[in-house]
């Protein structure tokens, strides 16, 4: 039987409280078990599933992964959003946290970076519905350019739903 999604992520963190705060506060993440000091398990706001995220305290004295620079390892996760508006929410908070580091138009999802308190890299995005993939679209997808979010709302919609047809059932 072949794999048929991510189930969840774990992510070693200097200070489980600071980064539960992060998820939290930032992407709307809400705890299903704490160990106080040593872990929490968290359910993105939208999901059913058991626990999308998990959290391990290593302390303080850890070092900064160099996954990507020096060593293989993990680029970053990507969470899906529905709407551009929740988008547009999650930017401004992501940079009222000082936490976005950048925002792409891959054609087909329209995504921001940012990095939790850790460094640990990571991807909100928004992507367009099946019936919009169009052979042009897909072909343009491999430029990435820089992301207009409000041209992108203007264009679709604040409140349409994404990947309608993609990773969203029909």
């Amino acid at each position: 039987m072949p794999v048929q999604r991510l189930n969840h992520a774990v992510l070693y963190v200097r200070d489980v409280e600071r980064s539960h705060a992060f998820y939290r506060d930032i992407l709307g993440f809400r705890a299903k078990v704490q160990i106080p000091g040593t872990a929490v398990f968290l359910q993105a706001e939208g999901s059913t599933n058991d626990h999308d995220l998990g959290l391990f305290q290593i302390g303080a004295g850890a070092g900064p992964s160099t996954a990507g620079r020096s060593t293989v390892g993990l680029y970053h996760l990507a969470w899906e959003v529905d709407t551009l508006a929740e988008l547009s929410r999650i930017r401004d908070a992501l940079l009222q946290a000082g936490a976005l580091v950048g925002a792409s138009d891959h054609a087909t999802t329209k995504a921001l970076y940012a990095q939790d308190p850790d460094g640990i890299e990571f991807e909100v995005s928004w992507l367009l519905t099946a019936d919009l993939i169009t052979p042009e679209v897909t072909a343009s997808a491999a430029m990435t350019a820089p992301l207009d979010l409000e041209r992108e709302i203007e264009r679709y919609g604040a409140r349409t739903r994404g990947g309608v047809g993609v990773s969203v059932p029909v």
